[in-house]
């Protein structure tokens, strides 16, 4: 484990975790950025479990790397998904880019983690 990967980690987590917790309680902020996308409450729900879960992985990836890698993918996926769908719905590039932001931050977390070994 190198300092990297620790700050890499708990700065991802610090910031999924948030907004995982606000999608997951749909609290109303939330509600109108998924019924902005066309998403359900329940969809935006899911998604925020599986932020949690990327997030949690992280932290556990400071132990296990491969969980940690495993967890990075997931997050970079997801914040792909997002970039993409905020796009489509014509969203300004300046609405996709912190989903961009956080999934180089991901993959950043995921090449220091496997170079670490």
């Amino acid at each position: 484990m190198t300092t990297a990967q620790t700050i890499l980690a708990v700065a991802l987590s610090l910031i999924f975790i948030p907004l995982a917790l606000a999608k997951v309680a749909a609290v109303p902020f939330m509600r109108q950025a998924a019924a902005h996308l066309g998403m359900s409450p329940n969809l935006y729900r899911v998604i925020g479990v599986l932020e949690a879960a990327g997030a949690a992985g992280l932290l556990l990836g400071l132990a296990s790397v491969p969980l940690g890698v495993a967890a990075a993918a997931g997050l970079t996926a997801l914040m792909v998904a997002a970039a993409v769908v905020h796009l489509r719905h014509g969203d300004p590039l300046a609405q996709a880019l912190p989903a961009v932001a956080l999934a180089l931050m991901a993959v950043a977390y995921a090449g220091v983690a496997i170079a670490a070994g």
